[in-house]
């Protein structure tokens, strides 16, 4: 089984096990639902979604059967995980580590993580010898192909040193 971890759960709330997820999974709208199976802590032990709601910076979650306190006091500090199957065809940012990134017809590095710089997503980009940043925004990505595992990203002037990749690639 392929487990993604998507929070922990760091608290409880009220006496009717509510409990409060910390999560900065990137497709909440996917697993944050009723009747969604997530599996908590080290054993994995499957609870269903009964209801979940936002408050603060918080994912609240209640499961079925269980409804009182006294029945998730016991999760307090587990991460909180899905499996991989269950999001179906939907993609993940973390699925693009790897891929080859194509700039001007040429392979610029490698994708080797993002960041979120508070704006928007980053992506950072590793060749032989620099990294370049690139914003993981639709008008800077030209296509993602998952088959070939390739990023091609706009000629955009200024975005790439194109002096470091002719050299460091050529």
């Amino acid at each position: 089984m392929n487990f993604i971890c998507v929070g922990k759960i760091v608290n409880t709330h009220g006496i009717k096990g509510e409990v409060r997820l910390i999560s900065n999974f990137e497709r909440k709208d996917l697993v944050f639902k009723k009747d969604f199976e997530i599996y908590i802590g080290k054993y994995h032990e499957k609870q269903v979604i009964n209801s979940n709601r936002v408050h603060k910076n918080y994912d609240m979650l209640t499961f079925k059967n269980l409804n009182d306190i006294n029945d998730v006091i016991i999760y307090k500090g587990e991460p909180v995980y899905i499996l991989r199957e269950d999001l179906g065809n939907n993609h993940l940012k973390s699925d693009l580590i790897g891929f080859d990134v194509i700039y001007n017809e040429k392979m610029i590095g490698n994708v080797s993580g993002f960041f979120n710089n508070n704006a928007y997503e980053i992506m950072i980009i590793k060749g032989n010898s620099k990294e370049n940043l690139v914003p993981y925004l639709e008008h800077f990505i030209k296509e993602i192909n998952y088959d070939e595992k390739k990023i091609y990203i706009i000629n955009m002037e200024g975005l790439i040193d194109e002096n470091w990749y002719l050299n460091t690639f050529s």
